[in-house]
């Protein structure tokens, strides 16, 4: 079933569909404009937004970018009918692909640390904790 799926470049016209995807799996946060992120991603000359549909339904999504250091995906997201099913990992093997082919050394993500599932997920892939503390700084908020 797996191969009946195909991971494709997102096309704008589909942001809104994308944004719900985000809203159902809790990905959306107040402090997180869904739409100025997905702009700011069109905006990106190295990254890239990717999804997954089944037919006319968006059902996957992940963002992926560069920095020419490290490789970072977000808002990797798969709609819960569709869970367990190998989509995800099929996404990020896209992210990894293309991240490669960028002769990226290394990718960084953020997982909340109460979404043990996806902790799980992630750690099954070959991720780990690194010593590190993240810090962040909003340049620009979006409400």
């Amino acid at each position: 079933m797996l191969d009946t799926f195909v991971v494709e470049t997102f096309d704008a016209k589909d942001s809104a569909a994308l944004v719900a995807l985000w809203q159902t799996c809790d990905l959306v946060k107040p402090w997180n404009d869904p739409i100025k992120d997905i702009n700011r991603k069109l905006k990106d000359c190295v990254g890239g937004l990717f999804v997954i549909h089944d037919e006319s339904k968006l059902i996957g999504s992940v963002m992926v970018g560069y920095d020419g250091h490290r490789g970072s995906v977000y808002y990797l997201a798969v709609h819960p009918h569709y869970q367990a099913q190998g989509l995800g990992c099929l996404l990020m093997n896209h992210c990894e692909t293309f991240l490669l082919a960028l002769e990226c050394p290394k990718i960084n993500l953020f997982v909340r640390d109460t979404n043990v599932a996806v902790l799980e997920f992630y750690g099954n892939r070959g991720y780990a904790l690194d010593a590190s503390k993240t810090l962040g700084k909003r340049l620009i908020a979006d409400d």
